[in-house]
């Protein structure tokens, strides 16, 4: 049985920081990082970018640590291998070949995985996800013959999707099942204001509606909606949501709540685990609450606090959480918590109409999250109000003022 001072279960962003931060602190202990992908480091960001699929950039270019970083650094990469059991109490691993891997010290940075359908004609040719660079690969390969595209769902890989799509030439059709586009995180106003870009570009929008059959032979050649509508289509691309696989951990004794349970240093419920990325639910110190946050910049830090604790220097994360994406000519970014739920304030600032608007979200007198279209350039400003905490529950008015600069609230 191999052995491993510290073992990083997943090669994602969040891993590769965590052995870089423990490289950086112990030179000697062995690494080594299992990961279920044969590739290593890469640019999932990257994967959802039109220029990256149309080709425009470098396919080299999705590669961020190659062979010699590994090997600079003495960490063992594993790749290929999904751990499937846990056994805390031996401080075992066990992999999908057969093999198990003892550890001193483990990281779970498995990520997440993508929601899969289940209707029929869902394992045809042409039905797509994008998780991996495998993903990416079949999606580039098929808009180079299909005609129709579909996407469904009504967030960011869906809205990223369409718009790569549309780019490469295609007929394209969004499916969501909710009322209007990135329900319930924006409001139907800004909901709108992303659904008119899309229109405007060409693209079909099909809401309140579900595909229930997929037909063809062996390839997609039509979509059946469940109010008996048909769609000619070659491509489909669902971006439906993700799931965790929590089963093998919660037989471990770990506890898993909507994701991995870690406290503000991603330290689980057992000693000797920590956890980062997509898969952990943290304690985030600056919204006081128990959040899950998958994107890269949070996954980047997370695993390098998860390394340092791993080698003996604890430190808390505390770190606003963000995402952005453009398409349709329309800059998108949700900062901190941007759901508006029950007892929280929410300010608008700008409008739809100007193609201009924000919602700032506050709870308790403070900046909590934010929506922003058209209006990214304040990202950095109200970013610094949710870290500092700044009571702004007189500020209201300037708040809502879309042409008051919210660098005045720092001061």
């Amino acid at each position: 049985m191999q052995g491993f001072k510290y073992l990083i279960i997943g090669g994602g962003a969040a891993g590769v920081s965590a052995a870089d931060a423990i490289r950086q602190n112990n030179a000697a202990g062995s690494i080594a990082i299992v990961s279920d992908e044969p590739y290593m480091l890469y640019s999932r960001v990257m994967l959802s970018k039109p220029n990256f699929f149309l080709g425009k950039v470098p396919f080299d270019q999705v590669w961020l640590k190659g062979e010699e970083w590994y090997k600079d650094k003495n960490i063992a990469f594993l790749g290929g291998k999904t751990a499937t059991a846990l056994d805390v109490a031996a401080k075992t691993v066990s992999l999908s070949n057969g093999d198990k891997i003892s550890y001193d010290k483990l990281l779970i940075a498995t990520g997440v995985n993508t929601r899969k359908i289940n209707i029929p004609g869902a394992d045809k040719k042409g039905v797509h996800y994008l998780r991996s660079l495998e993903d990416g690969k079949a999606i580039m390969a098929g808009i180079k013959t299909a005609k129709h595209a579909v996407t469904v769902g009504g967030g960011f890989i869906g809205f990223e999707m369409a718009d790569l799509m549309q780019l490469a030439g295609l007929d394209t059709t969004v499916i969501i099942l909710e009322p209007y586009f990135w329900d319930p995180v924006l409001d139907e106003a800004g909901g709108l204001m992303i659904e008119r870009a899309m229109q405007k570009a060409g693209v079909k929008i099909i809401k309140n509606a579900e595909i229930v059959e997929i037909t063809g032979d062996k390839a997609v050649n039509e979509i059946v909606l469940k109010d008996g509508r048909r769609l000619p289509c070659e491509m489909i691309i669902y971006g439906i949501g993700t799931i965790a696989n929590l089963d093998w951990l919660k037989t471990a004794g770990l506890t898993t709540h909507r994701g991995l349970v870690a406290n503000e240093f991603m330290e689980t419920s057992l000693p000797g685990v920590w956890t980062a990325g997509d898969i952990a639910e943290y304690k985030d110190l600056i919204l006081g609450e128990n959040v899950v946050m998958g994107n890269w910049v949070s996954a980047h830090e997370q695993g390098r606090i998860a390394g340092l604790g791993m080698a003996g220097k604890r430190q808390a994360f505390r770190f606003v959480s963000f995402y952005t994406t453009q398409g349709f000519d329309t800059r998108v970014a949700f900062v901190g918590d941007a759901s508006p739920s029950p007892g929280r304030v929410v300010i608008p600032r700008g409008s739809p109409e100007i193609g201009s608007y924000a919602r700032i979200i506050l709870a308790n007198g403070e900046v909590e999250g934010a929506t922003l279209l058209n209006r990214t350039q304040e990202m950095g400003a109200i970013s610094k109000l949710i870290e500092r905490n700044i009571d702004v529950s007189a500020r209201h008015k300037e708040l809502g003022n879309a042409d008051f600069d919210l660098k005045k609230l720092l001061e």
